[in-house]
């Protein structure tokens, strides 16, 4: 996108627009009582699940997705930093290997189009194609950097071309370690006043294990060092691949939650052994209740729960959200987003596909579903439907 015509608006006015009120009423989110009153209570924060741990959260539950990626480079400790000022109660993590065997934080070990790296010319040679979950990719990728050398990397925006503005942060900040952000979470709950919660995310695991790399030893080891290996521990821990999940479960008792993309698609790691078993399956009743086996939640795409229509619009909600809470499931879909290329289509207003469409309509009919909470790359509107929602509800 270019400056000027088809600019996106400032993003207060956007949210100043809006206004309170936006957000009907609707069915109940959940069983479970209790008002999110703990100190520190952020803006937004609706009636909790109850019980502590995960189930005092405000529900609906305001996720930033990998911090406030509609705001800044996303991954970065200048993104998670920014989620949290926006009043975010939890903020996503994805974690891929180093060669020598750090974690850190990035969507994709495929690191060309979230850093500097293709303009480095001392790493051209590390350029390289490989087969990661059954997909060709070119590109330079974590596990064939030292920690050392990725940290001489800079971040920078991943869709420059939707997200224009970011782009200004570009070089600001280094990839993070996934031990600097629970050491920086752990700084900014004693600043704060208040426990700082984690989504944190193992990808591609049955990839990295292969080549020696394994991600769950290595992250439970750090969720042990960080004290949030525990039940209660303000963390969860998502894949999607569910065996991640399972063997998580036999290392720590942070709360496990299962990914699941496309009704059509297979985890990667039912491919591999031979399980013919696709998300279609795993949503059915009989599926979701062998997720709970071992899993307290599941966060599904936004598809799942509210299908789109051949034109693009939303279609009637699916029994998901039903299900899922008939065996103590709780919801964390994705990915709510402002920008028109991401809405539905009877949300998207004008023309230019980065410019920001009707938000909080379409905020307003997944809440209205009872999810639980919801992935967002814009947590401060996430954060207005939400408060709007539980206003009315």
């Amino acid at each position: 996108m270019t400056q000027g015509e088809g600019r996106i608006p400032a993003r207060r006015t956007v949210l100043g627009a809006a206004g309170a009120g936006v957000l009907g009423a609707s069915a109940a989110l959940t069983a479970g009582a209790g008002t999110a009153q703990a100190a520190g209570a952020l803006p937004g924060a609706g009636r909790g699940h109850g019980h502590g741990g995960y189930r005092s959260l405000p529900v609906p539950t305001v996720i930033a997705h990998r911090g406030a990626s509609g705001y800044r480079p996303e991954h970065t400790l200048g993104s998670y930093r920014h989620a949290l000022d926006l009043g975010a109660h939890v903020i996503e993590q994805d974690l891929v290997p180093t060669r020598d065997g750090h974690l850190v934080c990035r969507h994709e070990n495929d690191i060309t189009g979230t850093t500097d790296v293709a303009d480095r010319s001392e790493f051209t040679s590390r350029k390289t194609t490989k087969n990661v979950d059954g997909t060709a990719i070119t590109g330079w990728f974590t596990e064939d950097f030292t920690l050392a050398e990725l940290k001489t990397l800079r971040a920078k925006e991943r869709i420059p071309a939707v997200r224009q503005e970011n782009t200004l942060y570009d070089g600001r900040w280094t990839i993070p370690t996934f031990e600097e952000v629970l050491r920086w979470a752990d700084e900014e709950g004693r600043r704060r006043g208040r426990e700082i919660w984690l989504h944190v995310e193992t990808k591609h695991p049955t990839y990295f294990r292969s080549l020696g790399l394994g991600l769950e030893e290595r992250l439970a080891g750090l969720l042990r060092r960080y004290g949030r290996h525990r039940a209660n521990s303000p963390v969860f821990l998502q894949s999607f691949e569910p065996s991640s999940i399972q063997r998580l479960a036999k290392l720590v008792d942070s709360p496990g939650v299962v990914l699941l993309s496309g009704a059509g698609s297979r985890p990667w790691d039912f491919v591999r052994a031979g399980d013919p078993r696709t998300v279609a399956d795993l949503v059915t009743p009989e599926g979701l209740r062998w997720i709970a086996s071992y899993a307290r939640g599941i966060g599904p795409t936004l598809d799942l729960v509210i299908p789109r229509d051949a034109s693009g619009r939303l279609g009637d909600p699916t029994t998901l959200v039903r299900d899922a809470h008939a065996q103590g499931l709780i919801l964390h879909p994705y990915t709510h987003r402002n920008e028109n290329s991401f809405l539905p289509a009877d949300f998207r207003r004008g023309t230019d596909p980065t410019a920001y469409g009707d938000s909080f309509g379409a905020l307003k009919r997944y809440l209205e579903t009872g999810i639980d909470g919801i992935f967002s790359d814009n947590p401060d509107t996430a954060l207005l439907g939400a408060a709007d929602f539980t206003a009315r509800h």
